[in-house]
């Protein structure tokens, strides 16, 4: 089955340990992503730390699922680096999207976090990690092999789903 189809939130692992392999192919999905006239203002840090993992899963209520991952993407928008700043996020939400996909293809589980646009959340991280101040801390995506299996239920609503006008 298509892998839109059986994505889905992991949020709990096995011990199992991811690759370096398997994180560039997931950071390569993720760069494959359309940016705004193709700026690509995104940057990555992996981490492979316990203790840096801990860290960022006490960094806000829903970062939990950090600690026991098998590695964490922290994904990054580069001010610097943007044509055009306004669509930086857009950018990178695709991107995480991408990084999410290429995961469950690959028989990963993953998670996305929030933390751009919450600020707490944003100089929590920015601080720990020395992110530069022209660098957005827009997501982690926790990745491991998932601790079990889900029935992923199909979401399609057509009710929401207008022709021509609303």
């Amino acid at each position: 089955m298509n892998p839109i189809f059986e994505r889905h939130s992991v949020r709990k692992y096995l011990d199992d340990e991811v690759s370096n392999s398997q994180i560039d192919n997931l950071l390569k999905a993720g760069m494959q992503a359309p940016s705004a006239c193709n700026q690509q203002a995104w940057e990555f840090i992996v981490i492979e730390d316990d203790e840096d993992k801990t860290a960022i899963s006490e960094m806000h209520q829903f970062a939990k699922p950090a600690k026991d991952a098998s590695k964490l993407i922290v994904v990054l928008g580069n001010l610097n680096e943007a044509k055009i700043e306004s669509m930086i996020q857009q950018d990178l939400g695709a991107c995480c999207e991408n990084i999410l996909l290429q995961a469950t293809y690959d028989g990963l589980g993953a998670v996305w976090l929030g933390f751009h646009p919450i600020e707490d959340r944003c100089v929590k991280i920015r601080e720990y990690l020395n992110i530069p101040d022209y660098c957005i801390p827009f997501a982690v995506i926790c990745v491991g092999v998932p601790a079990a299996s889900n029935d992923v239920k199909l979401r399609y609503d057509g009710s929401k789903v207008h022709y021509n006008r609303y």
